[in-house]
């Protein structure tokens, strides 16, 4: 079986033989995440800074949490501009000071040669292409209308933004539905990733006014994600 081809029983397989085919191999580039210690300025409401504590935790990872509120203005100051000059949260600090911004780049960062990526060339891309999915078909749509009705409140559920976020957003977990059709996870039958980078805003889409009624697939893969030992929820 290619790793492009979907084994039949996908969606039957137990999530424990997922975690402990992912917990099976303790690669050199995950014992290096548990010796560092990382900081991370982020938000606890937030996403896409939900990713980065996710894999942190999902690796032992040691990190100093550093909260930013950015309804405060926070990310526009001067000492957090020297942080990230484009004024956006997550960003993760190495021991040495390097700071990498962007979710889904510190992601990538965290998980290369750890399981929760691939060494298959082909699973690479698939992962990389649900994350590009993620930041330019789901969370544009889905994490914008949770923020607008839940925090700001600058828009009501039948206000005109609100409506058409809510069909682009529906678009993508009609895609996200098809692809899990027979599958517990997103790429090679277990958590990358491209799972925890979807999670982030899925999981917490209803507070966005979106439902799952129509998505029965993407309900039962929210559970295999959220079952998933160490697996945080976002606060606030």
């Amino acid at each position: 079986m290619t790793s492009e081809q979907k084994p039949k029983n996908g969606a039957d397989l137990s999530i424990k033989d997922s975690i402990r085919a992912v917990s099976k191999s303790d690669s050199s580039q995950g014992e290096w995440n548990r010796m560092q210690k990382f900081t991370v300025y982020g938000m606890s409401l937030s996403g896409n800074c939900h990713k980065v504590k996710t894999i942190l935790e999902l690796l032992g990872s040691q990190y100093r949490w550093i909260e930013i509120d950015t309804r405060k203005g926070e990310t526009k100051t001067a000492e957090f501009l020297k942080l990230n000059p484009n004024g956006k949260i997550p960003v993760l600090e190495l021991e040495d000071g390097v700071r990498i911004p962007e979710s889904n780049a510190i992601l990538y960062y965290l998980a290369r040669d750890t399981d929760f990526f691939s060494e298959n060339l082909l699973e690479q891309t698939r992962i990389l292409e649900w994350m590009f999915f993620e930041q330019y078909s789901h969370e544009p749509y889905i994490a914008v209308n949770r923020w607008l009705l839940r925090y700001t409140k600058t828009e009501n559920e039948t206000s005109p933004l609100i409506l058409t976020n809510r069909e682009k957003g529906n678009k993508a977990l009609t895609v996200m539905e098809a692809h899990l059709g027979n599958r517990s996870f997103f790429v090679g039958e277990r958590l990358t990733i491209a799972d925890i980078c979807l999670y982030a805003y899925t999981h917490v889409a209803e507070e966005g006014g979106f439902s799952f009624d129509d998505f029965p697939n993407v309900r039962k893969w929210l559970r295999n994600v959220r079952d998933y030992p160490k697996i945080p929820s976002i606060q606030g």
